[in-house]
């Protein structure tokens, strides 16, 4: 098959998440954002990545914490409105409806209807060119009792979490169990 070849941010699908932030003299602020992924894990953390023209990247910039909260399928449209709408000029918790719940660890607030959420303070950053790239350490994670399997591990199928594809600019449940680590072991030769 023949492939076309340029330059583009093609890696699909990526994680959908709603972060949280809040500034030293406002209140806390949701962003959209699928532009994230797990970086190390011993420490925990994880990177997000901001336009400089964001309201939350002025939050973040300012405080160094922010929290990622990753919805389920159902929380689809608060997620769009999420991304559409400005923190400046709204407040996206009244607007959707979401629930703030204080953080164990910092100041911005969790969302009660994400399923998990990775409480987390920048140790860098590094500016990209459209994006400043957040390398956040993960001080506390929340996972609600009812995802979590008898030995207190997200169960599969426990909830359905988002995905996006960027090309397509569609937003996809991630919720069709195909294989498991290790499960080719031993059968490809």
């Amino acid at each position: 098959m023949k492939k076309q070849v340029f330059p583009a941010t093609e890696l699909i699908p990526t994680p959908v998440v709603l972060v949280t932030t809040k500034g030293k003299n406002t209140g806390p602020n949701i962003i959209t954002l699928a532009w994230v992924g797990v970086v190390n894990s011993d420490p925990p953390m994880v990177s997000i990545s901001i336009r400089p023209d964001r309201f939350s990247y002025q939050l973040l910039k300012e405080t160094g914490e922010f929290c990622v909260n990753i919805p389920d399928a159902g929380l689809v449209r608060e997620v769009d409105v999420c991304g559409l709408t400005s923190g400046k000029t709204t407040d996206k918790f009244a607007l959707t409806g979401l629930t703030p719940v204080k953080a164990a660890e910092v100041a911005p607030p969790l969302i009660q209807q994400c399923p998990v959420n990775l409480e987390c303070r920048v140790v860098n950053t590094l500016l990209l060119g459209s994006h400043e790239l957040f390398i956040g350490e993960i001080l506390a994670v929340h996972r609600d009792e009812a995802i979590l399997n008898e030995k207190g591990k997200i169960a599969s199928g426990g909830f359905d979490p988002l995905a996006y594809c960027p090309g397509m600019r569609d937003y996809r449940k991630v919720d069709e169990k195909i294989g498991w680590f290790g499960f080719t072991k031993g059968k490809m030769s």
